[in-house]
Protein backbone atom coordinates (compact mmCIF):
# COMPACT_ATOMS: atom_id res chain seq x y z
CA UNK A 1 0.00 0.00 0.00
CA UNK A 2 1.28 3.81 -0.68
CA UNK A 3 1.03 5.57 2.53
CA UNK A 4 1.97 9.07 2.87
CA UNK A 5 3.03 10.10 6.05
CA UNK A 6 3.06 13.71 7.33
CA UNK A 7 4.55 14.99 9.95
CA UNK A 8 4.50 18.38 11.74
CA UNK A 9 7.04 19.10 14.29
CA UNK A 10 10.09 21.65 14.39
CA UNK A 11 12.21 19.94 16.06
CA UNK A 12 14.08 16.67 14.78
CA UNK A 13 15.13 15.46 18.56
CA UNK A 14 11.63 15.54 19.62
CA UNK A 15 9.30 12.35 20.93
CA UNK A 16 7.17 13.56 18.03
CA UNK A 17 10.12 13.15 15.62
CA UNK A 18 10.84 9.84 17.66
CA UNK A 19 7.26 8.78 16.51
CA UNK A 20 7.41 10.03 13.15
CA UNK A 21 10.35 7.93 12.58
CA UNK A 22 8.80 5.03 14.29
CA UNK A 23 6.04 5.23 11.86
CA UNK A 24 7.92 5.25 8.71
CA UNK A 25 10.23 2.31 9.72
CA UNK A 26 7.40 0.33 11.09
CA UNK A 27 5.51 0.84 7.12
CA UNK A 28 8.47 0.51 4.85
CA UNK A 29 8.95 -3.00 7.38
CA UNK A 30 5.58 -4.26 6.87
CA UNK A 31 6.21 -3.91 2.53
CA UNK A 32 4.42 -0.30 2.14
CA UNK A 33 5.58 2.18 -0.27
CA UNK A 34 5.84 5.17 2.13
CA UNK A 35 6.37 8.76 1.65
CA UNK A 36 8.04 10.34 4.20
CA UNK A 37 7.20 14.16 4.43
CA UNK A 38 8.37 16.12 7.53
CA UNK A 39 6.55 19.37 6.29
CA UNK A 40 9.20 21.58 8.18
CA UNK A 41 12.49 19.64 7.19
CA UNK A 42 10.89 20.06 3.31
CA UNK A 43 10.46 23.63 4.13
CA UNK A 44 6.74 23.81 3.45
CA UNK A 45 5.26 27.46 3.32
CA UNK A 46 2.29 27.29 5.08
CA UNK A 47 0.63 30.28 3.88
CA UNK A 48 -1.98 30.74 1.82
CA UNK A 49 -0.86 33.68 -0.47
CA UNK A 50 -3.78 36.45 -1.67
CA UNK A 51 -3.57 34.88 -4.97
CA UNK A 52 -4.05 31.48 -3.62
CA UNK A 53 -7.07 32.31 -2.15
CA UNK A 54 -8.43 34.37 -5.12
CA UNK A 55 -8.00 31.30 -7.76
CA UNK A 56 -9.27 28.67 -4.56
CA UNK A 57 -11.60 27.89 -6.76
CA UNK A 58 -10.76 28.03 -10.16
CA UNK A 59 -9.64 24.12 -11.06
CA UNK A 60 -7.17 23.01 -11.91
CA UNK A 61 -5.28 25.91 -12.12
CA UNK A 62 -5.42 25.91 -8.38
CA UNK A 63 -3.02 23.30 -7.72
CA UNK A 64 -0.50 24.80 -9.71
CA UNK A 65 1.25 26.41 -6.38
CA UNK A 66 1.23 23.22 -4.51
CA UNK A 67 1.42 20.33 -7.43
CA UNK A 68 4.20 18.34 -5.73
CA UNK A 69 2.27 18.08 -2.43
CA UNK A 70 -1.09 17.22 -4.58
CA UNK A 71 0.60 14.43 -6.50
CA UNK A 72 1.91 13.04 -3.09
CA UNK A 73 -1.54 13.12 -1.56
CA UNK A 74 -3.42 11.82 -4.93
CA UNK A 75 -0.92 8.86 -5.04
CA UNK A 76 -1.58 7.58 -1.63
CA UNK A 77 -3.81 5.11 -0.62
CA UNK A 78 -3.44 5.21 3.08
CA UNK A 79 -2.67 8.79 4.78
CA UNK A 80 -1.18 9.04 8.29
CA UNK A 81 -0.77 12.15 9.97
CA UNK A 82 1.79 12.67 12.95
CA UNK A 83 2.10 15.42 14.82
CA UNK A 84 1.41 17.72 18.40
CA UNK A 85 -1.46 18.83 19.65
CA UNK A 86 -1.01 22.56 20.44
CA UNK A 87 -3.12 25.11 21.88
CA UNK A 88 -5.75 22.41 20.92
CA UNK A 89 -5.10 22.71 17.56
CA UNK A 90 -2.67 21.59 14.75
CA UNK A 91 0.90 22.99 14.51
CA UNK A 92 0.59 25.99 12.16
CA UNK A 93 2.80 24.05 9.48
CA UNK A 94 0.19 21.33 9.34
CA UNK A 95 -3.18 23.73 9.05
CA UNK A 96 -1.21 25.38 6.18
CA UNK A 97 -0.62 22.12 4.84
CA UNK A 98 -4.48 21.63 4.77
CA UNK A 99 -5.44 25.03 3.56
CA UNK A 100 -2.78 24.98 0.30
CA UNK A 101 -2.99 21.30 -0.53
CA UNK A 102 -6.55 20.03 0.42
CA UNK A 103 -8.22 22.27 -2.50
CA UNK A 104 -11.31 22.33 -4.37
CA UNK A 105 -11.09 19.34 -7.11
CA UNK A 106 -7.70 17.40 -4.87
CA UNK A 107 -9.31 16.37 -1.32
CA UNK A 108 -13.20 17.89 -2.42
CA UNK A 109 -15.64 18.93 -5.09
CA UNK A 110 -18.06 20.87 -5.12
CA UNK A 111 -21.44 19.66 -6.86
CA UNK A 112 -24.56 21.63 -6.83
CA UNK A 113 -23.59 24.31 -4.01
CA UNK A 114 -22.84 20.92 -1.65
CA UNK A 115 -19.26 19.75 -0.86
CA UNK A 116 -18.49 16.27 -1.53
CA UNK A 117 -15.76 14.13 -1.21
CA UNK A 118 -12.85 13.64 -3.23
CA UNK A 119 -10.32 11.37 -1.59
CA UNK A 120 -12.23 7.92 -2.33
CA UNK A 121 -8.67 6.58 -3.09
CA UNK A 122 -7.46 6.90 0.49
CA UNK A 123 -8.57 3.99 2.55
CA UNK A 124 -6.97 4.07 5.66
CA UNK A 125 -6.49 7.03 8.02
CA UNK A 126 -4.08 7.29 10.82
CA UNK A 127 -3.49 10.24 13.42
CA UNK A 128 -0.43 9.64 15.74
CA UNK A 129 -0.50 12.81 18.03
CA UNK A 130 0.62 14.23 21.93
CA UNK A 131 -1.56 16.54 23.67
CA UNK A 132 0.39 18.85 26.63
CA UNK A 133 -2.79 18.40 29.04
CA UNK A 134 -4.58 15.14 30.16
CA UNK A 135 -7.43 14.02 28.10
CA UNK A 136 -10.21 15.48 30.23
CA UNK A 137 -9.13 18.78 29.52
CA UNK A 138 -9.08 17.76 25.92
CA UNK A 139 -12.31 16.65 26.88
CA UNK A 140 -14.16 19.66 28.55
CA UNK A 141 -12.76 21.91 25.15
CA UNK A 142 -14.56 19.33 22.89
CA UNK A 143 -11.14 17.83 21.70
CA UNK A 144 -10.78 20.27 18.54
CA UNK A 145 -7.74 17.73 16.69
CA UNK A 146 -9.81 14.28 17.35
CA UNK A 147 -13.34 15.65 16.27
CA UNK A 148 -11.67 17.37 12.80
CA UNK A 149 -9.46 13.75 12.13
CA UNK A 150 -12.71 11.64 13.02
CA UNK A 151 -15.36 13.48 11.34
CA UNK A 152 -13.73 15.84 8.30
CA UNK A 153 -10.67 14.08 7.28
CA UNK A 154 -12.50 10.59 8.01
CA UNK A 155 -15.58 11.93 5.68
CA UNK A 156 -13.04 12.78 2.93
CA UNK A 157 -11.68 9.25 2.05
CA UNK A 158 -13.21 6.21 0.99
CA UNK A 159 -16.58 5.62 2.63
CA UNK A 160 -15.61 1.72 4.28
CA UNK A 161 -12.19 3.25 5.31
CA UNK A 162 -10.48 2.39 8.53
CA UNK A 163 -9.46 5.12 10.86
CA UNK A 164 -7.42 5.16 13.70
CA UNK A 165 -6.48 7.72 16.19
CA UNK A 166 -4.04 7.60 18.59
CA UNK A 167 -3.03 9.91 20.91
CA UNK A 168 -0.84 10.17 24.28
CA UNK A 169 -2.40 12.79 26.44
CA UNK A 170 -0.65 14.48 29.33
CA UNK A 171 2.57 14.70 28.03
CA UNK A 172 3.62 17.60 30.26
CA UNK A 173 3.86 15.09 32.80
CA UNK A 174 4.72 11.76 30.84
CA UNK A 175 7.10 9.36 32.26
CA UNK A 176 9.25 6.75 30.55
CA UNK A 177 6.57 4.48 31.08
CA UNK A 178 3.71 5.94 29.46
CA UNK A 179 5.68 7.16 26.15
CA UNK A 180 7.49 3.31 26.20
CA UNK A 181 3.75 2.35 26.59
CA UNK A 182 2.30 4.68 23.60
CA UNK A 183 5.16 3.55 21.33
CA UNK A 184 4.28 0.18 22.06
CA UNK A 185 0.54 0.79 20.98
CA UNK A 186 2.02 2.96 18.00
CA UNK A 187 3.73 0.47 16.81
CA UNK A 188 0.69 -2.48 16.77
CA UNK A 189 -1.32 -0.06 15.13
CA UNK A 190 1.12 0.78 12.28
CA UNK A 191 1.75 -2.93 11.98
CA UNK A 192 -1.74 -3.52 11.01
CA UNK A 193 -2.47 -0.63 8.67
Amino acid sequence: MRVLVLHAHPNPESYNAALFRLVVDGLRAGGHEVDACDLHAEDFQPVLSRAERVGYHAIPANRSPVEAYVQRLEAAEALVLVYPVWNFGFPAILKGFLDRVFLPGVSFRIVDGLVRPNLQHISRLMVVTTYGGPRWRAFLVGDPPRRFATRVLRALIKPAGKMRYLAHYDMNRSTDASRSAFIGEVKAAVARL
